[in-house]
């Protein structure tokens, strides 16, 4: 074959042709679905993924409160943070997160599955997880993902 008779592309974040996608994760496993949408951030999903540019799409999140654990995890599961003082380590369980703020849990799946670096947080920030299934992300007409 003739080397000289074709050129790699190289995508840049801004002819990377970002997507809104719509995903529900309703019954889903957290682990299972988390990981599935960490991928579409990442744009691992394309063939034109580029692992140093932010070529994935946007997604928006819907029944993050609806989400499952399997086995016991719902009443074991916890949820641990310092608050940087001595003696500051707080927990919560899985139930008093999904209380307070549900949509947190699946973020910070999410989160921990994203590259741990400036681009791992500009790519975190075209995440959007809603407790119910209303959005307000109507205006960008998002296509809905099955995973």
């Amino acid at each position: 074959m003739d080397t000289l008779s074709y050129k790699t592309r190289s995508v840049n974040k801004e002819n990377a042709g970002k997507k809104w996608l719509l995903v529900d994760v309703e019954g889903k496993p957290l682990g299972r679905a988390a990981s599935e949408v960490a991928k579409l951030l990442r744009g691992k999903h394309k063939v034109e993924f580029t692992p140093h540019a932010d070529t994935g799409d946007y997604v928006v999140v819907i029944n993050a409160d609806k989400i499952t654990l399997s086995g016991n995890k719902e009443e074991s599961k916890k949820y641990i943070r310092h608050t940087g003082y001595p003696g500051g380590q707080r927990e919560k369980s899985f139930a008093e997160l999904m209380a307070q703020n549900p949509g947190r849990i699946f973020e910070k799946a999410v989160k921990g599955m994203l590259p741990k670096n400036k681009l791992g947080r500009a790519i975190y920030r075209n995440l959007h997880v809603y407790a119910g299934t209303e959005h307000n992300h109507e205006g960008q007409q998002p296509q809905k993902y099955d995973i």
